[in-house]
This record gives C-alpha cells, sequence and structure tokens, in this order.
C-alpha cells in the first residue's frame, strides 16, 4: 500500500463534524433534516418575493438585566415582526472526509447569504443560467434558483448527489413554479463538458443529456462553496475551472471558503495550508495593475467584505475564517499556480 492509499483510507474512516451542527440531536449517523429559516434582515426591502416571504409570528424580544443593587430590572417589551420562509435540509450530522458533501458548512451559509442579497436587491442573477461545483445539500443553488433560469448542482458520487437531489424535493413547495434545477454527476478530474450519456440505452439517474450539455455551455455565473480542503481536491478544481472558465463568454465564479489551521511539522507553526494552496492559484486585482497582459495570474480574485453582506440565513455564526471571493480568469495566459 503506498502512502497515498493509506491517507485515503485513513480519510474514508475517520469522522468530521461541521459547527452548524452543534446542538443537533446526540447519537444520529444516518441524514437528518433540519429547518433553515431565511429572513429579510431589517434594511432591506424586497417585493420580488412577495408570495416566498410571508410575515412570521410576532416575537417578544425582552432582554433580562439587573440594576446595581441586583434587582431584576423588566424592560418594556418589543413585538418583533419578520418575513421569513423556511428550507429543508438534510443532512449528516458527522460524515467521513470523502463525504463532507453529505453535511452544511458556514462557507455554505455565508454564499447562501451572498445569493439571497444579490437577488433581493438587484436583477444581476435574473434569468442566467449557473454551475455549482461541490454543490454538496444544495442549499445556495436552490436558493439561486429562486431568480435564474436554470441551475446545475453538480457534485461527484451517488450518495452526496441522492441527497441533494431529496433536497429538490423537500423544498418543492418553495421552488415550484420556478425555474429548472439539475443535479448531475461533475468529476472534476474527467474532461469538460461532460459525455453525452442521451444515446445510452440504460442511463445512469445523474448523467447529462444533450439538452443539458448544451444549456450549461451557457452558464455564466460559477459557485462553490467549501471546496478548499484537501490540495489534490484544490489543483482538480482550478484544472475545471480552466477548463468551463476559456470556453465562451466570461464567467464569474463566487467562492466560499473556511480558513482551516493545523500545526504543521514543517513549518513548526499553525498554519492553513488549504488556504495557501488556494492563493497559489490567484491573484488580488490591485496586485496585477501596472502588469503587461501576458503577465497577468490565470485567477483575478477579490475578496469581498462578508461583514457588508447581511445575514439572511438564521441559526449560524459566521466567524472570522470565512472568506468570499469573486473570481475571473484571463484567458491570455495558460494554467498555472502563480
Amino acid at each position: 500500500m503506498n502512502g497515498r492509499d493509506s491517507k485515503e483510507d485513513k480519510e474514508e474512516h475517520e469522522q468530521v463534524m461541521s459547527e452548524v451542527h452543534l446542538g443537533c440531536p446526540p447519537g444520529i449517523f444516518g441524514p437528518h433534516i433540519s429547518r433553515f429559516t431565511i429572513c429579510l434582515p431589517s434594511g432591506v426591502e424586497s417585493s420580488r418575493f412577495n408570495g416566498l416571504f410571508k410575515d412570521q409570528e410576532p416575537c417578544t424580544d425582552q432582554n433580562i438585566s439587573f440594576d446595581e443593587d441586583g434587582d431584576l430590572v423588566l424592560p418594556r417589551r418589543r413585538q418583533i415582526s419578520r418575513r421569513c420562509f423556511t428550507m429543508k435540509i438534510q443532512h449528516n450530522i458527522t460524515s467521513s472526509i470523502p463525504s463532507v458533501g453529505l453535511q452544511v458548512w458556514k462557507a455554505e451559509l455565508v454564499l447562501s447569504d451572498f445569493v439571497l442579497h444579490k437577488i433581493c436587491t438587484s436583477m444581476e442573477f435574473h434569468g442566467i443560467v449557473s454551475l455549482e461545483l461541490g454543490a454538496g445539500t444544495g442549499l445556495a443553488g436552490m436558493l439561486l434558483a429562486l431568480a435564474a433560469r436554470t441551475v446545475f448542482l453538480t457534485d461527484h458520487g451517488d450518495k452526496i448527489l441522492e441527497n441533494c437531489l431529496k433536497n429538490v424535493q423537500l423544498n418543492y413547495g418553495v421552488l415550484k413554479h420556478r425555474n429548472v434545477i439539475y443535479v448531475r454527476e461533475l468529476d472534476w478530474t474527467h474532461p469538460w463538458p461532460p459525455k453525452d450519456s442521451s444515446d445510452h440505452a440504460s442511463q445512469e439517474r445523474f448523467t447529462w443529456s444533450s439538452f443539458e450539455l448544451e444549456e450549461v455551455q451557457k452558464a455564466s455565473l460559477l459557485l462553490a462553496a467549501d471546496v478548499i480542503y484537501s490540495d489534490y481536491l484544490t489543483d482538480a478544481l482550478f484544472g475545471i475551472l480552466e477548463r468551463i472558465m476559456s470556453q465562451g463568454s466570461e464567467k464569474v465564479l463566487y467562492l466560499a471558503l473556511e480558513k482551516r489551521y493545523n500545526f504543521s511539522l514543517d513549518d513548526l507553526d499553525i498554519v492553513a495550508n488549504g488556504y495557501s494552496k488556494f492563493r497559489s492559484y490567484t491573484k488580488e486585482d490591485s496586485e496585477c495593475e501596472g502588469l503587461e497582459p501576458g503577465s497577468l495570474p490565470c485567477f483575478m480574485g477579490r475578496c469581498i467584505d462578508i461583514a457588508e453582506i447581511p445575514q439572511y440565513v438564521g441559526g449560524y455564526d459566521r466567524g472570522k475564517d470565512v472568506e468570499l471571493w469573486e473570481i475571473r480568469y484571463n484567458k491570455d495566459t495558460a494554467l498555472m499556480p502563480c
């Protein structure tokens, strides 16, 4: 057994848990359905989804405090009414590393907030075709489908794809009368576009038809969340991004990630090597100013200040290690880490 096989075997048996699932019922190892409440933040007015956002029952907001003598202070109660809707997401509480797509991660929720803010405050995502890479549970892509014409939710492995499709079905009440969502297999190590399986006598459930391949080639928006955790997968990700983004009209990728720190024997320090690998493929726009076109990196990125994005999805803490990047591809250069 070589080193790579040993590492993959270890990852297959090692269990990890997303912080999003803290507080879920203990002892649950199979699929669990959580309800995520989506609310319009204060200061955001949107009339585009009047049939979707409904007035929530007013709740009482009362802070408990004490005066300097230790006596209870009872402030006047304030009634808070919010406009909300609910998404049901089937997920695992824990998973092996190769199956992390069965869980919900903070970066996916930040990306969901970003998508919701865009569709509630602009027409930028209205009527577009979009492709999500490593969609996992599918939450961000499903929310995008409230405005986009067509959304392709892609991932690798039957368990993750079946779970993603189940989530589309669970949210039919929210998504009905909306536009088309496809759940499809996409292996980043294979050529792009995927093979046309429409002529096969026995089609697998998540293969692509010729019509879908024509439609996905029109995608102008790419999404990805929490796909940066393995150097091998990061290489594969930027490989397929180069193939997708170099074809057709200009495309933009919005990628949310969480920095994960570990102690490195090589560095004798606590470092985020996965994040460093990601940054080796990208340069911020400001770093490219004044350079000759031929010397620009393949992928030019801009880190978005997520503090400026209101929180639509309730029940999670963003923390300080989640970032959201806008990434574009420069066709003038060949694919190589910067």
